[in-house]
This record gives C-alpha cells, structure tokens and sequence, in this order.
C-alpha cells in the first residue's frame, strides 16, 4: 500500500516560519506610508456675506489620493471626494476675514501636508435685499490648446454690488471668481471634446442673475488622438409637449445611421434611421410632460462605423412652454 509522502517535523516547521517570515515582509513592504503631496493653486472667493467658495488642484500620491479636507482658521469644516476640487463653505460670519487651508487624504490613512493659507473677506450684509443682478453679456469662450478654455463676459449690474460670477457646464458650477473679475480659464477639460458654459453673478445677498447666454467651443484634439467624432451644430426647440433637436451627423468613413439621446446626464432614447440619413442636418422631435417651465439639458452621441459610440455633442438646454 503505498502512503502519503511527509517531511519531518522540524522541516514542516522550518517552511512554515519561512512562509510567515515571507508574508510580514511582504505586508510590510506593501504598508502605504508616504502621505499625498499638500494641493496646489488654491483659491478663496467671497461669494456672499456668509459664503467663499474655495477651490484647489488636485494633489499627487503614490497609490491614490483618495479625498480632501477643507479647514477654515484650522477648524475641519468639509471632507469631500477625491473627484471634488471645488466647494462652498456658508455660515460664515458677514465683513470678517476668513481663511482657509486644504489637505489630501490617501486610502492608508496618510494627510497631506497644509496647502498655502489663503484668505477671503466676506461683504457686509444688506439689509432686505432681494433684486438680483442682471445677466452678464457678450460671453466668449475660447480654447487654449486640447484641455483648457478661457471664458470673457461683460460685467452685471446690480443694485448694491455684484459679489461673484458663476461659470456653468451643463447645468453643474465647475468654477466661481470675485465680481470684480469678468474672465475665468478653465482647465482639466478632455481634448477633442464639445462644451457649453454659461454665466451667472451673484450679490452679498445670495441673488443669483439669471443665466448669460450660452457660448460654446471644442477642445482641439490631443496629438496623436483621433479626431472629433461628437454631432455638431446641435439646437433644441421646445413646443407644447415636444422638443425637437437638429443636428449634423460627424464625418466617418461611413454613413452615420444611429444616435443616442441624453436627457439630464441620462439615457433617453436611442435614435435609428432605417438608411443613410445624409450628411445632415437632421432631425427628431422627442415627446416629454406638457408642463411648462421645465428645463432639460440634452446631448447626443453617434455610433461609429466601427461599432463604438463617439464623443456627447456640446449639451443644449431648453425649458418647456
């Protein structure tokens, strides 16, 4: 009968210490240690009396940064993900000095060291004041290279005084400057990519202007990057119960007979022509609730030749009637 091979005693327990000598050190070498690098350009506006908007860039570590902590005169006062570059922070005292600082947080535990201290001086308060600014004008907005764009307006009026711009990318604030200031740059953009910003000011009061007209550009492509592949020249217009979307197809290597339809960031509807609808433009009307004063961003995208799905087209938002 022939048996089960076995080591001696002492060699089992030689292997076994070898192997949990080899795992501590393994888990020793792999310990996350080295904190993120400290956020860089950090910037603090007064958006109100009681408002700053603080912004930074995002910070550097070995493994990943994984969130930020915003700390106001040393005090924590926000957490937020690592995706997040940007936040509000209210209930702030009215014509007080503020000041800021930022540290990055990885998945070990380990913080950053403080970023510059930056300081913010929010206005004094006004007394019963409920008239927004108006609109700002003339908005341009310029690329500057694949992933950056410099936005130019002309100035609100207000009232009292225009505490702050707002910049808007579909609909979501990716960027906020002092009132006294009528340009923002933007960077962190993706190449080859269609965007639409709008602007909006705001006073010591929290009166938001209504929104500035749109002004559209798209990011040139990257070197070495394919080229644009989102619908152009898009425009939305809302009837009772409809809205209907015009757009031009991007130019492939073969006719472009279906898109997708995005309604507030989701999946709405997919669009299919039974042959080749021609170089554009096209269109297609989509029913929606006949309630008026609902407003809806909507972006396009094309299949590709190849199967995959190109780049969102520049969003267009209409509001219901």
């Amino acid at each position: 009968m022939q048996r089960p091979l076995t080591a001696p005693l002492s060699t089992l327990t030689a292997l076994a210490l070898a192997t949990l000598t080899a795992c501590s050190g393994a888990a020793a070498a792999a310990k996350d240690t080295r904190a993120p690098t400290a956020p860089a350009g950090v910037t603090a506006t007064a958006g109100s009396a009681t408002t700053v908007h603080v912004m930074w860039s995002a910070a550097a570590d070995d493994k990943a940064v994984t969130g930020y902590t915003v700390y106001r005169q040393g005090r924590r006062v926000k957490d937020l993900p690592a995706a997040t570059l940007m936040t509000d922070v209210t209930g702030l005292a009215p014509a007080t000095p503020h000041t800021f600082t930022v540290r990055a947080r990885d998945a070990a535990g380990n913080v950053s060291a403080d970023s510059t201290a930056v300081t913010a001086t929010t206005p004094a308060a006004t007394a019963e004041d409920r008239t927004p600014p108006t609109r700002p004008t003339a908005l341009r907005a310029t690329p500057e290279g694949p992933g950056a764009a410099a936005l130019t307006w002309r100035p609100a009026r207000d009232d009292t005084r225009v505490t702050a711009y707002d910049v808007y990318q579909s609909g979501s604030r990716v960027h906020t400057v002092p009132g006294t200031v009528t340009e923002a740059r933007l960077t962190a953009l993706r190449p080859a990519t269609a965007y639409t910003f709008t602007v909006r000011a705001r006073d010591a009061a929290e009166n938001s202007s209504p929104d500035s007209d749109p002004a559209g550009l798209t990011t040139p492509a990257a070197p070495g990057r394919r080229p644009a592949t989102a619908p152009t020249g898009v425009t939305a217009t809302a009837a009772k119960g409809t809205i209907t979307l015009t757009w031009t197809p991007p130019r492939t290597a073969a006719p472009v007979t279906e898109h997708q339809l995005h309604l507030n960031g989701r999946f709405a509807t997919t669009i299919v022509w039974g042959a080749d609808p021609g170089p554009g433009p096209v269109s297609y009307t989509l029913a929606v609730p006949a309630t008026p004063g609902v407003r809806y961003a909507l972006t396009l995208r094309a299949r590709l030749p190849d199967g995959t799905w190109g780049d969102f087209s520049a969003p267009r938002t209409v509001v219901t009637v």
